[in-house]
Protein backbone atom coordinates (compact mmCIF):
# COMPACT_ATOMS: atom_id res chain seq x y z
CA UNK A 1 0.00 0.00 0.00
CA UNK A 2 1.67 3.06 -1.17
CA UNK A 3 1.20 6.27 0.81
CA UNK A 4 -0.93 9.33 -0.43
CA UNK A 5 0.62 12.14 -2.01
CA UNK A 6 1.55 15.29 0.38
CA UNK A 7 0.27 18.37 -1.15
CA UNK A 8 2.86 20.37 0.98
CA UNK A 9 5.96 18.29 0.39
CA UNK A 10 5.26 19.37 -3.48
CA UNK A 11 4.52 22.78 -2.98
CA UNK A 12 8.09 23.71 -1.46
CA UNK A 13 8.48 27.53 -0.69
CA UNK A 14 6.32 29.95 -0.63
CA UNK A 15 7.06 32.52 -3.09
CA UNK A 16 7.44 35.29 -0.56
CA UNK A 17 10.10 32.96 1.31
CA UNK A 18 11.71 32.72 -1.73
CA UNK A 19 12.11 36.43 -2.41
CA UNK A 20 12.86 36.73 1.37
CA UNK A 21 15.71 34.04 0.79
CA UNK A 22 16.86 36.30 -2.71
CA UNK A 23 17.06 39.52 -0.41
CA UNK A 24 19.42 38.16 2.32
CA UNK A 25 21.52 36.11 0.10
CA UNK A 26 21.91 39.45 -2.15
CA UNK A 27 22.96 41.87 0.61
CA UNK A 28 25.45 39.02 2.03
CA UNK A 29 27.04 38.67 -1.71
CA UNK A 30 27.12 42.15 -2.45
CA UNK A 31 28.41 42.96 0.93
CA UNK A 32 30.98 40.53 0.62
CA UNK A 33 32.02 41.81 -2.67
CA UNK A 34 32.12 45.42 -1.54
CA UNK A 35 35.10 44.41 1.08
CA UNK A 36 36.94 41.78 -1.16
CA UNK A 37 37.11 43.11 -4.30
CA UNK A 38 38.79 46.08 -5.07
CA UNK A 39 40.66 47.56 -6.77
CA UNK A 40 43.58 45.07 -6.52
CA UNK A 41 41.05 42.94 -7.57
CA UNK A 42 40.84 44.24 -10.84
CA UNK A 43 44.46 44.86 -11.44
CA UNK A 44 45.13 41.24 -11.15
CA UNK A 45 43.16 40.96 -14.39
CA UNK A 46 44.70 43.88 -15.98
CA UNK A 47 42.23 46.41 -15.09
CA UNK A 48 43.30 49.77 -13.95
CA UNK A 49 40.94 51.89 -15.05
CA UNK A 50 37.58 49.78 -13.90
CA UNK A 51 35.29 52.97 -14.62
CA UNK A 52 36.41 52.88 -18.12
CA UNK A 53 36.39 48.84 -18.50
CA UNK A 54 32.72 48.65 -17.45
CA UNK A 55 31.57 51.30 -19.34
CA UNK A 56 33.09 49.91 -22.28
CA UNK A 57 35.58 52.66 -22.99
CA UNK A 58 38.83 52.08 -24.49
CA UNK A 59 41.81 53.12 -21.76
CA UNK A 60 45.51 52.37 -22.01
CA UNK A 61 45.46 51.68 -18.73
CA UNK A 62 42.99 48.65 -19.57
CA UNK A 63 45.25 46.96 -22.51
CA UNK A 64 46.00 43.67 -20.67
CA UNK A 65 42.89 42.98 -19.92
CA UNK A 66 41.65 39.37 -20.73
CA UNK A 67 39.14 36.86 -21.34
CA UNK A 68 38.88 36.46 -17.10
CA UNK A 69 38.11 40.63 -16.88
CA UNK A 70 35.70 40.04 -19.55
CA UNK A 71 34.07 37.32 -18.02
CA UNK A 72 33.30 39.41 -14.62
CA UNK A 73 32.41 42.47 -16.89
CA UNK A 74 29.52 40.13 -18.47
CA UNK A 75 28.36 38.40 -15.41
CA UNK A 76 27.92 42.35 -13.97
CA UNK A 77 26.09 43.21 -16.49
CA UNK A 78 23.74 40.20 -17.18
CA UNK A 79 23.44 40.95 -12.93
CA UNK A 80 22.31 44.21 -13.75
CA UNK A 81 20.05 43.56 -16.81
CA UNK A 82 18.07 40.96 -14.75
CA UNK A 83 16.95 43.34 -12.17
CA UNK A 84 16.23 46.10 -14.65
CA UNK A 85 14.10 43.57 -16.60
CA UNK A 86 11.86 42.47 -13.70
CA UNK A 87 11.23 46.63 -12.96
CA UNK A 88 10.68 47.27 -16.49
CA UNK A 89 8.20 44.20 -16.48
CA UNK A 90 6.34 45.72 -13.13
CA UNK A 91 6.42 49.50 -15.03
CA UNK A 92 4.77 47.51 -17.90
CA UNK A 93 1.95 46.16 -15.97
CA UNK A 94 1.49 49.32 -13.40
CA UNK A 95 -0.28 51.91 -15.51
CA UNK A 96 -2.68 49.42 -17.61
CA UNK A 97 -3.62 47.55 -14.11
CA UNK A 98 -4.40 50.73 -12.50
CA UNK A 99 -6.52 51.97 -15.79
CA UNK A 100 -8.65 48.62 -16.13
CA UNK A 101 -8.72 48.05 -12.82
CA UNK A 102 -10.19 51.35 -11.66
CA UNK A 103 -12.92 52.10 -14.48
CA UNK A 104 -14.59 49.07 -13.67
CA UNK A 105 -14.52 49.89 -9.90
CA UNK A 106 -15.38 53.07 -10.04
CA UNK A 107 -18.64 51.84 -12.22
CA UNK A 108 -19.57 49.36 -10.33
CA UNK A 109 -20.56 51.95 -7.38
CA UNK A 110 -23.22 53.19 -9.01
CA UNK A 111 -23.09 56.38 -7.14
CA UNK A 112 -20.71 59.42 -7.60
CA UNK A 113 -21.16 60.05 -4.02
CA UNK A 114 -19.91 57.33 -2.48
CA UNK A 115 -16.66 58.03 -4.92
CA UNK A 116 -16.63 61.18 -3.05
CA UNK A 117 -16.39 59.90 0.06
CA UNK A 118 -14.19 57.19 -0.55
CA UNK A 119 -11.98 59.70 -2.02
CA UNK A 120 -12.37 61.79 1.60
CA UNK A 121 -11.39 59.16 3.65
CA UNK A 122 -8.73 58.43 1.50
CA UNK A 123 -6.83 61.46 1.19
CA UNK A 124 -7.82 62.46 4.82
CA UNK A 125 -6.03 59.63 6.19
CA UNK A 126 -2.95 60.64 3.56
CA UNK A 127 -3.02 64.28 4.97
CA UNK A 128 -2.43 62.66 8.60
CA UNK A 129 -0.26 60.20 8.66
CA UNK A 130 2.42 62.34 6.23
CA UNK A 131 2.33 65.26 8.70
CA UNK A 132 2.61 63.20 11.15
CA UNK A 133 5.82 61.50 9.50
CA UNK A 134 7.19 64.87 9.30
CA UNK A 135 6.45 65.86 13.21
CA UNK A 136 8.19 62.71 14.47
CA UNK A 137 11.18 63.51 11.69
CA UNK A 138 11.39 66.97 13.46
CA UNK A 139 11.66 65.40 16.70
CA UNK A 140 14.04 63.07 16.45
CA UNK A 141 16.82 65.18 14.25
CA UNK A 142 16.65 67.95 16.78
CA UNK A 143 16.82 65.55 19.53
CA UNK A 144 19.53 63.45 18.38
CA UNK A 145 21.36 66.11 16.22
CA UNK A 146 23.07 63.97 13.84
CA UNK A 147 25.45 67.40 12.19
CA UNK A 148 27.45 67.42 15.66
CA UNK A 149 29.67 64.18 14.43
CA UNK A 150 30.16 65.82 11.34
CA UNK A 151 33.67 67.48 11.02
CA UNK A 152 33.63 70.55 8.81
CA UNK A 153 36.42 68.64 6.73
CA UNK A 154 34.26 66.09 5.90
CA UNK A 155 31.53 67.91 4.84
CA UNK A 156 33.29 69.89 2.37
CA UNK A 157 34.97 66.60 0.73
CA UNK A 158 31.29 65.39 0.53
CA UNK A 159 30.47 68.46 -0.88
CA UNK A 160 32.98 68.13 -3.86
CA UNK A 161 33.01 64.41 -4.48
CA UNK A 162 29.00 64.61 -5.33
CA UNK A 163 28.99 67.68 -6.98
CA UNK A 164 27.64 66.82 -10.66
CA UNK A 165 25.00 64.64 -8.96
CA UNK A 166 23.75 67.44 -6.43
CA UNK A 167 24.12 69.78 -10.12
CA UNK A 168 21.79 67.27 -12.04
CA UNK A 169 19.21 66.95 -9.14
CA UNK A 170 19.21 70.83 -9.00
CA UNK A 171 18.48 71.05 -12.25
CA UNK A 172 15.74 68.49 -12.16
CA UNK A 173 14.21 70.47 -9.41
CA UNK A 174 13.89 73.76 -11.71
CA UNK A 175 10.10 74.87 -12.26
CA UNK A 176 9.07 72.05 -9.85
CA UNK A 177 5.83 73.93 -8.53
CA UNK A 178 4.10 72.97 -5.55
CA UNK A 179 1.81 75.39 -5.37
CA UNK A 180 -2.05 74.82 -4.88
CA UNK A 181 -3.30 75.68 -8.03
CA UNK A 182 -0.40 74.15 -9.79
CA UNK A 183 -1.31 70.65 -8.24
CA UNK A 184 -4.71 70.97 -9.01
CA UNK A 185 -3.89 71.52 -12.52
CA UNK A 186 -1.49 69.04 -12.43
CA UNK A 187 -4.63 66.25 -11.80
CA UNK A 188 -6.16 66.90 -15.43
CA UNK A 189 -4.42 65.22 -18.30
CA UNK A 190 -4.40 67.52 -21.17
CA UNK A 191 -3.65 64.10 -23.27
CA UNK A 192 -4.55 60.80 -21.10
CA UNK A 193 -2.31 58.53 -23.72
CA UNK A 194 0.81 61.15 -23.00
CA UNK A 195 0.19 60.22 -19.27
CA UNK A 196 -0.43 57.04 -19.43
CA UNK A 197 2.99 57.04 -22.11
CA UNK A 198 4.91 58.77 -19.18
CA UNK A 199 3.77 56.42 -16.49
CA UNK A 200 2.04 60.14 -14.46
CA UNK A 201 0.18 57.87 -12.25
CA UNK A 202 -2.20 60.84 -10.74
CA UNK A 203 -3.24 61.81 -14.52
CA UNK A 204 -3.80 58.31 -15.06
CA UNK A 205 -6.24 58.06 -11.87
CA UNK A 206 -8.00 60.95 -12.43
CA UNK A 207 -8.80 59.66 -16.39
CA UNK A 208 -9.92 56.55 -15.08
CA UNK A 209 -12.38 57.79 -12.62
CA UNK A 210 -13.85 60.17 -15.03
CA UNK A 211 -14.59 57.34 -17.58
CA UNK A 212 -16.07 55.39 -14.68
CA UNK A 213 -17.62 57.77 -13.23
CA UNK A 214 -19.17 58.78 -16.51
CA UNK A 215 -19.81 55.15 -17.70
CA UNK A 216 -22.50 54.86 -14.63
CA UNK A 217 -24.80 57.33 -16.10
CA UNK A 218 -25.46 55.90 -19.21
CA UNK A 219 -27.72 53.53 -20.12
CA UNK A 220 -26.34 50.31 -18.78
CA UNK A 221 -26.50 47.94 -22.16
CA UNK A 222 -24.13 50.71 -23.43
CA UNK A 223 -21.56 50.91 -20.65
CA UNK A 224 -21.55 47.17 -20.13
CA UNK A 225 -19.14 46.18 -23.03
CA UNK A 226 -16.72 49.08 -21.86
CA UNK A 227 -16.75 47.66 -18.29
CA UNK A 228 -16.77 43.85 -19.10
CA UNK A 229 -13.78 44.80 -21.32
CA UNK A 230 -11.77 46.23 -18.78
CA UNK A 231 -12.55 43.76 -16.47
CA UNK A 232 -10.97 41.10 -18.98
CA UNK A 233 -8.08 43.64 -18.82
CA UNK A 234 -7.80 43.21 -15.77
CA UNK A 235 -7.89 39.32 -15.02
CA UNK A 236 -5.35 39.00 -18.10
CA UNK A 237 -2.84 41.90 -16.36
CA UNK A 238 -3.43 39.84 -13.06
CA UNK A 239 -2.28 36.66 -14.56
CA UNK A 240 0.72 38.76 -16.08
CA UNK A 241 1.49 39.98 -12.61
CA UNK A 242 1.69 36.21 -11.41
CA UNK A 243 3.92 35.82 -14.22
CA UNK A 244 6.33 38.33 -13.82
CA UNK A 245 6.80 37.69 -9.97
CA UNK A 246 7.82 34.13 -10.39
CA UNK A 247 10.92 36.33 -11.50
CA UNK A 248 10.86 38.14 -8.23
CA UNK A 249 13.46 36.01 -6.21
CA UNK A 250 16.68 36.13 -8.55
CA UNK A 251 15.84 39.86 -9.74
CA UNK A 252 15.51 40.70 -5.66
CA UNK A 253 19.01 39.09 -5.55
CA UNK A 254 20.36 40.51 -8.66
CA UNK A 255 19.10 44.26 -7.38
CA UNK A 256 20.31 44.11 -3.94
CA UNK A 257 23.97 42.51 -4.78
CA UNK A 258 24.56 45.51 -7.02
CA UNK A 259 23.35 48.40 -4.36
CA UNK A 260 25.41 46.42 -1.22
CA UNK A 261 28.27 45.74 -4.06
CA UNK A 262 28.57 49.67 -5.22
CA UNK A 263 27.32 51.50 -1.50
CA UNK A 264 30.44 53.84 -0.20
CA UNK A 265 31.29 52.52 3.16
CA UNK A 266 33.42 55.21 4.14
CA UNK A 267 30.03 57.87 3.11
CA UNK A 268 28.18 55.35 5.01
CA UNK A 269 30.90 55.94 8.07
CA UNK A 270 30.94 59.51 8.08
CA UNK A 271 27.11 59.69 8.02
CA UNK A 272 26.48 56.75 9.84
CA UNK A 273 24.51 59.15 12.70
CA UNK A 274 22.16 60.54 10.26
CA UNK A 275 21.05 57.30 8.68
CA UNK A 276 20.43 55.89 11.73
CA UNK A 277 18.42 58.93 12.83
CA UNK A 278 16.23 58.35 9.23
CA UNK A 279 15.75 54.64 9.86
CA UNK A 280 14.52 55.23 13.32
CA UNK A 281 11.88 57.62 11.84
CA UNK A 282 10.20 55.11 9.16
CA UNK A 283 10.64 52.41 12.16
CA UNK A 284 8.51 55.04 14.26
CA UNK A 285 6.23 54.74 11.06
CA UNK A 286 6.23 51.39 11.01
CA UNK A 287 6.04 49.87 14.29
CA UNK A 288 4.02 53.11 16.39
CA UNK A 289 2.46 55.31 13.29
CA UNK A 290 0.87 52.75 11.73
CA UNK A 291 -0.34 50.04 14.11
CA UNK A 292 -1.83 53.14 16.02
CA UNK A 293 -4.40 53.55 13.11
CA UNK A 294 -5.13 50.45 12.58
CA UNK A 295 -6.17 50.02 16.16
CA UNK A 296 -8.05 53.13 16.15
CA UNK A 297 -9.40 53.46 13.06
CA UNK A 298 -9.91 49.61 11.77
CA UNK A 299 -10.60 47.08 13.75
CA UNK A 300 -8.17 44.76 11.02
CA UNK A 301 -5.60 42.85 13.01
CA UNK A 302 -1.95 44.31 13.18
CA UNK A 303 -0.59 40.77 12.57
CA UNK A 304 -2.83 39.84 9.64
CA UNK A 305 -1.61 43.19 7.94
CA UNK A 306 2.25 42.71 8.40
CA UNK A 307 2.31 39.09 7.92
CA UNK A 308 0.24 39.79 4.55
CA UNK A 309 2.11 42.89 3.43
CA UNK A 310 5.77 41.66 3.71
CA UNK A 311 6.44 40.87 0.01
CA UNK A 312 5.64 44.00 -1.07
CA UNK A 313 7.46 45.48 1.20
CA UNK A 314 10.41 43.37 0.21
CA UNK A 315 9.89 44.62 -3.64
CA UNK A 316 9.94 47.57 -2.81
CA UNK A 317 12.65 48.09 -0.84
CA UNK A 318 14.22 45.70 -3.52
CA UNK A 319 13.18 48.55 -6.47
CA UNK A 320 13.72 51.43 -4.74
CA UNK A 321 10.03 52.71 -6.75
CA UNK A 322 6.44 52.82 -5.27
CA UNK A 323 5.39 52.74 -9.07
CA UNK A 324 7.35 49.53 -10.25
CA UNK A 325 6.08 48.08 -6.68
CA UNK A 326 2.29 49.30 -7.29
CA UNK A 327 1.15 45.95 -8.99
CA UNK A 328 2.34 43.93 -6.17
CA UNK A 329 1.05 46.27 -3.85
CA UNK A 330 -2.15 45.53 -4.98
CA UNK A 331 -1.74 42.06 -5.36
CA UNK A 332 -1.03 41.87 -1.89
CA UNK A 333 -3.72 43.90 -0.81
CA UNK A 334 -6.47 41.91 -2.79
CA UNK A 335 -5.05 38.69 -2.43
CA UNK A 336 -3.53 38.40 1.26
CA UNK A 337 -5.25 41.42 2.96
CA UNK A 338 -8.43 40.99 1.65
CA UNK A 339 -9.41 44.39 0.54
CA UNK A 340 -11.40 44.68 -2.66
CA UNK A 341 -10.74 45.38 -5.87
CA UNK A 342 -12.82 48.50 -5.61
CA UNK A 343 -11.37 50.08 -2.79
CA UNK A 344 -7.86 48.33 -3.51
CA UNK A 345 -7.79 49.63 -7.43
CA UNK A 346 -8.84 53.59 -6.54
CA UNK A 347 -6.72 53.87 -2.74
CA UNK A 348 -3.38 52.40 -3.99
CA UNK A 349 -2.36 53.86 -7.39
CA UNK A 350 -3.36 57.82 -5.73
CA UNK A 351 -1.00 56.25 -2.87
CA UNK A 352 1.70 55.53 -4.85
CA UNK A 353 1.80 58.99 -6.27
CA UNK A 354 0.21 61.40 -3.35
CA UNK A 355 0.67 59.26 -0.25
CA UNK A 356 4.69 59.71 0.69
CA UNK A 357 5.14 59.23 4.82
CA UNK A 358 8.99 57.80 4.41
CA UNK A 359 9.22 60.63 1.94
CA UNK A 360 7.93 63.35 4.09
CA UNK A 361 9.70 62.62 7.34
CA UNK A 362 13.21 62.11 5.11
CA UNK A 363 12.79 65.45 3.77
CA UNK A 364 12.52 67.20 7.39
CA UNK A 365 15.45 65.36 8.68
CA UNK A 366 17.52 66.24 5.78
CA UNK A 367 16.84 69.91 5.92
CA UNK A 368 17.02 70.28 9.34
CA UNK A 369 20.53 68.00 9.51
CA UNK A 370 22.31 70.11 6.20
CA UNK A 371 20.73 73.67 7.50
CA UNK A 372 22.63 72.98 10.72
CA UNK A 373 25.94 72.15 8.91
CA UNK A 374 25.64 75.06 7.15
CA UNK A 375 25.32 76.92 9.88
CA UNK A 376 21.96 78.23 9.42
CA UNK A 377 20.09 78.36 12.30
CA UNK A 378 16.14 77.39 12.11
CA UNK A 379 13.83 79.45 13.61
CA UNK A 380 10.02 77.90 14.93
CA UNK A 381 8.37 79.71 11.81
CA UNK A 382 11.24 77.86 9.40
CA UNK A 383 10.41 74.53 10.92
CA UNK A 384 6.88 75.38 10.57
CA UNK A 385 7.67 76.14 6.37
CA UNK A 386 9.30 73.02 6.61
CA UNK A 387 5.87 71.06 7.50
CA UNK A 388 4.69 72.87 4.86
CA UNK A 389 6.80 72.17 1.86
CA UNK A 390 7.60 68.70 3.13
CA UNK A 391 4.19 67.89 2.61
CA UNK A 392 3.63 69.19 -0.20
CA UNK A 393 6.50 67.86 -1.74
CA UNK A 394 5.50 64.40 -0.35
CA UNK A 395 2.18 64.52 -2.80
CA UNK A 396 3.84 66.66 -5.00
CA UNK A 397 5.45 66.09 -8.67
CA UNK A 398 5.52 62.60 -9.79
CA UNK A 399 7.49 61.35 -12.51
CA UNK A 400 10.91 62.70 -11.20
CA UNK A 401 14.09 60.42 -11.31
CA UNK A 402 15.23 60.71 -7.93
CA UNK A 403 12.24 62.14 -6.77
CA UNK A 404 13.43 62.27 -2.84
CA UNK A 405 16.71 64.43 -3.56
CA UNK A 406 15.01 66.51 -6.14
CA UNK A 407 11.81 67.47 -3.88
CA UNK A 408 14.19 68.13 -1.25
CA UNK A 409 15.99 70.78 -3.23
CA UNK A 410 12.57 72.81 -3.39
CA UNK A 411 12.17 72.37 0.73
CA UNK A 412 15.76 73.69 1.58
CA UNK A 413 15.50 76.41 -0.78
CA UNK A 414 12.03 77.38 1.29
CA UNK A 415 14.44 77.78 4.11
CA UNK A 416 17.17 79.24 3.08
CA UNK A 417 19.82 76.29 2.70
CA UNK A 418 22.25 76.07 -0.38
CA UNK A 419 20.54 73.28 -2.66
CA UNK A 420 24.39 72.12 -3.34
CA UNK A 421 24.21 70.58 0.24
CA UNK A 422 22.47 67.82 -1.10
CA UNK A 423 25.81 66.50 -2.53
CA UNK A 424 26.50 65.76 0.97
CA UNK A 425 24.08 62.86 1.27
CA UNK A 426 23.82 61.66 -2.07
CA UNK A 427 26.43 59.29 -1.22
CA UNK A 428 24.19 57.39 0.87
CA UNK A 429 20.62 58.33 -0.66
CA UNK A 430 20.24 54.70 -2.75
CA UNK A 431 20.04 53.06 0.82
CA UNK A 432 17.99 55.29 2.64
CA UNK A 433 15.58 55.45 -0.89
CA UNK A 434 15.11 51.66 -0.36
CA UNK A 435 14.05 52.03 3.71
CA UNK A 436 11.64 55.11 2.36
CA UNK A 437 9.89 53.29 -0.68
CA UNK A 438 9.27 50.70 1.81
CA UNK A 439 7.53 52.78 4.57
CA UNK A 440 5.57 54.88 1.07
CA UNK A 441 3.88 51.32 0.17
CA UNK A 442 3.02 50.34 3.31
CA UNK A 443 1.16 53.31 3.96
CA UNK A 444 -1.03 52.74 0.96
CA UNK A 445 -2.03 49.15 2.04
CA UNK A 446 -2.67 50.73 5.26
CA UNK A 447 -5.20 53.50 3.86
CA UNK A 448 -6.35 50.31 1.89
CA UNK A 449 -7.31 48.81 4.94
CA UNK A 450 -8.60 51.52 7.06
CA UNK A 451 -11.21 52.78 4.39
CA UNK A 452 -12.03 49.33 3.13
CA UNK A 453 -13.07 48.02 6.31
CA UNK A 454 -14.85 51.42 7.16
CA UNK A 455 -17.00 50.81 3.81
CA UNK A 456 -17.21 46.96 4.77
CA UNK A 457 -15.39 45.67 1.54
CA UNK A 458 -12.74 43.58 3.46
CA UNK A 459 -12.57 39.90 3.85
CA UNK A 460 -11.97 38.23 6.78
CA UNK A 461 -8.48 36.11 6.90
CA UNK A 462 -10.47 32.78 6.17
CA UNK A 463 -12.35 33.99 3.15
CA UNK A 464 -9.53 35.68 1.90
CA UNK A 465 -7.69 32.43 1.67
CA UNK A 466 -11.08 30.62 0.07
CA UNK A 467 -10.87 32.91 -2.41
CA UNK A 468 -7.16 33.14 -3.42
CA UNK A 469 -5.71 30.01 -2.31
CA UNK A 470 -2.50 30.39 -3.81
CA UNK A 471 -1.50 33.64 -2.26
Amino acid sequence: MTDAPNPAKKQGWSLPTKVLIGMTLGVAVGMALNVFWTPAAWAELGVQDARAFLAHKAAPANDAAGFAAATVRWIIEANATVGQLFINLLRFVAVPIVLFSLIPGVASLGDVRKLGRIGAKTMGLFLFTTVTAIIIGLVLVNTIAPWSVVAESTRDQLLAQNAGAASTRINSAQGVELGLFDYLLGLVPINPFEAMAKAEMLQVVTAAVLIGAALTVIPRERSAPVIAFSEGMNEALTVLIHWVTRLAPYAVFALLASVAATVGLDVLKALGLYCLVCIAGYLCILLILYPACLKVLSRYPLRRFFKGFYPAQIFAFSTSSSNATLPVTMQCCRERLGVSDEITSFVCPLGATVNMDGTALYQAISAVFLAHLFGVELSLSQQVTIVITSTLAAIGTPGIPGAGLVLLVVVLQSIGVPAEGIAIIAGVDRILNMCRTAVNVTGDALAACIVGSSEGQVLSEEATREKFPGA
